[in-house]
């Protein structure tokens, strides 16, 4: 674990494998469009908290035993699609608004709430615990490594996860202009909406 063409490949790996298009990134994606970069941070924040922690669980040994309980994987994974149709239709049903309010107190209160929006879905999403579970074997060798070798991969596996969100974040910020100068904003809030509504449904209907 000590060469740089080791934390390359898996960098490359956990990079490739966060930045695909999903429930989060396109959570992402609409926060950072209606609410600007900087408060975005705590969407960002609360998908990183969350993948730290499946990433924990897995590395530790208990993912193993999440991902081969069907009963514990069922429920995970129903109240995962659950709260997405809910956000979904939530979206749909809200106009698309660039917010222009920059009161401490309402940055405050849309922080604690983009956070826990993003924990949610980014926690409820059993599937990341299947793929950290088959992820780190691949990097590290039983009785070979101590606990500073897998803090580093948890914590650069963070690092990574913020990293991608706030791309996401930031790319929908820099062309918030083409929202507010055409009717684009009209749609994007159904448009997103029906494409969470759509992922819940997969979600439930996928059998495993």
């Amino acid at each position: 674990m000590d060469s740089l063409n080791f934390w390359l490949l898996y960098s490359i790996t956990v990079f490739v494998a966060s930045i695909i298009p999903g429930p989060s990134m396109l959570l992402a994606l609409s926060h950072g469009l209606k609410y600007g970069a900087k408060t975005s941070i705590a969407t960002a924040l609360g998908n990183t908290t969350a993948s730290m922690i499946q990433a924990t669980i897995s590395i530790t040994g208990l993912g193993l035993l999440l991902t081969t309980s069907n009963t514990v994987f069922m429920l995970i994974k129903y109240v995962g699609a659950l709260y997405l149709i809910y956000l979904g239709i939530k979206l749909f049903r809200t106009p698309f608004h660039i917010e222009t309010n920059n009161s401490s107190k309402t940055k405050n209160k849309s922080s604690r709430k983009l956070f826990n929006e993003s924990f949610i879905i980014a926690a409820s999403n059993p599937k990341a615990l299947i793929f950290f579970t088959a992820l780190f074997p691949q990097f590290i060798n039983e009785g070979q490594n101590s606990f500073f070798d897998y803090f580093l991969l948890v914590t650069l596996l963070g690092i990574i996860a913020f990293t991608c969100m706030m791309i996401y974040s930031l790319s929908a910020y820099f062309i918030k202009d083409l929202f507010n100068k055409t009717s684009i904003g009209k749609y994007f809030g159904k448009i997103i909406g029906s494409l969470f509504i759509g992922l819940g449904a997969s979600l439930a209907l996928d059998r495993r």
